[in-house]
């Protein structure tokens, strides 16, 4: 069964791969809100309902996160490590998206607790198949641990 009710947190600063994945996931109907971030620190202020997001309830955790790892002020990786350090974000599904190919930020997020590792590709339409594959899987196939 589909986890409507829940957002996705998409946490990108490039633009047009921001648009990307919306126009991908918005594409095979996933009708989850997708909450957009742009570096590292609005995303743990986004997850932990501090800063500019303290008025949200912090058991309003989203289904899956989809995370960058070259981000302006606070790196994807100190993300990820910050959420798996949280019991309240501990279980969070978190996948890394990144143009990277390197082995130590691959060896890095697994370390850190990702639960998948997906490299960017380059090609336009290989990316939104990759994109929409993940909204599938997370938003519809994924039975996520109980709250």
């Amino acid at each position: 069964m589909p986890i409507v009710n829940k957002s996705i947190l998409l946490v990108e600063d490039n633009e047009q791969d921001e648009a990307l994945v919306i126009r991908s996931l918005k594409k095979i109907n996933i009708v989850n809100n997708i909450v957009i971030v742009r570096d590292g620190q609005q995303a743990l202020d986004y997850l932990f309902a501090t800063g500019d997001y303290s008025n949200r309830s912090i058991d309003d955790i989203p289904v899956v996160v989809l995370l960058d790892i070259s981000l302006p002020r606070i790196s994807g990786l100190d993300v990820l490590a910050r959420v798996r350090a949280n019991p309240k974000t501990q279980l969070l599904p978190v996948v890394i998206l990144t143009s990277s190919d390197e082995e130590r930020d691959r060896l890095q997020s697994y370390r850190n607790g990702c639960n998948s590792f997906i490299r960017k590709p380059l090609d336009f339409g290989e990316f939104a198949a990759t994109i929409a594959q993940l909204g599938v899987y997370w938003c519809a196939t994924n039975l996520p641990p109980q709250n």
